[in-house]
């Protein structure tokens, strides 16, 4: 097992690329994660506002699948305002999301016919402004799509997640191509902590940070979103052996 810390002298660097692509331009607001784990391995302590992140299933599968959706509620639930989410399947279970802290008169739900209207309504939703986040569900993005709900997200400072699904296993392959994502997360279910009763323990995830711009890669283990949208490092895993699995890091995806 591998402890990665960045070295100074890089991280150094890093700042120095950030300062110098923002120009004059206001530090980003960021939505932190509440886990030092996880926030210190983001460029700005937290997952930047006003910007496009992938979501997906780390199988492709339904039950990845469903943990990857639970978690982008989770980040919108953190939001505030409004949540324009855009799907061309209306099989969302709204209590599920409500137990993730996307309460339901929170949500807008605009069902389309293809992932073509899905962006383009995601799109106009990242450009109005008044809301919290916009989530689009596509099982294909492209480099153009993607970066059009980049700027619009930057334009408003919205929270844009395209929280891609697929409708075939072979298609998860396509994750792999480039986007203009700020960041991309691969979302897997682990087998819950045992309980000295009968009973089933809190969900847990294995959260992929798959691709960070001027970051790198990593690998969590986290109990799954509570009704605030807020993530947990385990118990078990915060101290002793436990600690440097918070801090794997490779290549993804």
């Amino acid at each position: 097992m591998w402890i990665v810390t960045p070295h100074p002298a890089l991280e150094a660097l890093r700042a120095r690329i950030r300062r110098i692509e923002s120009g004059d331009r206001p530090a980003r607001a960021v939505l932190p994660f509440g886990v030092v784990e996880v926030d210190r391995r983001l460029p700005d302590g937290g997952l930047p506002l006003g910007a496009l992140h992938e979501v997906t299933g780390g199988d492709g599968g339904a039950i990845d699948g469903a943990a990857a959706a639970l978690f982008a509620a989770g980040l919108a639930a953190r939001t505030r305002g409004k949540v324009l989410w855009c799907l061309t399947r209306p099989d969302l279970f709204a209590p599920a999301l409500a137990q993730a802290g996307l309460a339901p008169d929170r949500v807008i739900y605009v069902e389309a016919d293809d992932d073509r209207t899905v962006l383009a309504c995601a799109e106009e939703g990242l450009r109005h402004g008044g809301l919290g986040a916009v989530v689009a569900e596509v099982s294909r993005l492209s480099m153009t799509a993607s970066r059009r709900l980049q700027l619009s997200a930057e334009t408003s400072g919205s929270l844009g997640i395209a929280l891609r699904r697929w409708r075939r296993r072979a298609e998860a392959a396509e994750f792999g191509l480039p986007t203009a994502a700020a960041t991309r997360w691969r979302i897997s279910v682990r087998p819950s902590a045992a309980l000295p009763v009968p009973g089933v323990g809190r969900h847990r995830w294995r959260v992929e940070l798959v691709r960070c711009r001027a970051g790198e890669p990593a690998e969590f283990e986290l109990e799954a979103c509570d009704d605030t949208g807020r993530l947990y490092l385990p118990s078990d895993l915060a101290h002793g052996q436990g600690a440097p699995a918070a801090q794997r890091s490779g290549t993804f995806g």
